[in-house]
């Protein structure tokens, strides 16, 4: 358990992402497989994370109610800011992937794997929010699109062009 300077008590605030190595790794293997890779972002994605914790906040400025000054707020979802946030969404989305039928890397806990290599496969890199998605079959990733924009509000950055700051170059070699 972790104690910060406000005194509040909160047991988790890691969130386990993709490493560069395997994310670019995993680029390669979409690439010498000729798989489209595509690029997610999930829109204001701490506060998709539900709280296990109770946490109380002060009043925000411009939302302070007169006359009950001395009043919080519970929060039942993550804030940006919050310790918690980052781990609290990632459990979210790893929820999310272990229902569509997602298994998670036992060492590399910010891939997520589903299906069979000879056959069909879907490979997801998760950092923080945004998503790498690769797959030996185009019509599953919009199926999958689909059931992500339905769960979360995200934004679809199609064929992947940036990721992490490298820049990736579709060509026919």
């Amino acid at each position: 358990m972790y104690l910060n300077p406000g005194g509040i008590d909160y047991y988790e605030a890691f969130s386990p992402v993709a490493r560069h190595e395997t994310i670019r790794l995993v680029i390669a293997l979409a690439c010498s497989k000729s798989w489209s890779i595509y690029h997610l972002d999930v829109k204001s994605a701490f506060l998709n994370g539900p709280l296990v914790e109770i946490v109380y906040i002060t009043q925000p400025l411009g939302f302070v109610i007169q006359g009950k000054e001395d009043r919080v707020y519970k929060l039942h979802k993550a804030l940006y800011g919050l310790k918690e946030a980052p781990r609290a969404w990632n459990k979210r989305i790893d929820r999310f992937f272990l229902e569509q039928g997602f298994k998670k890397c036992v060492t590399e806990h910010g891939v997520y794997v589903k299906g069979k290599m000879r056959s069909k496969v879907m490979i997801i890199c998760l950092f923080v929010d945004d998503l790498l998605v690769t797959k030996n079959c185009a019509q599953y990733i919009d199926r999958f699109k689909l059931k992500m924009k339905q769960e979360f509000e995200r934004t679809d950055l199609g064929k992947i062009a940036y990721f992490l700051g490298m820049e990736i170059l579709n060509t026919s070699k």
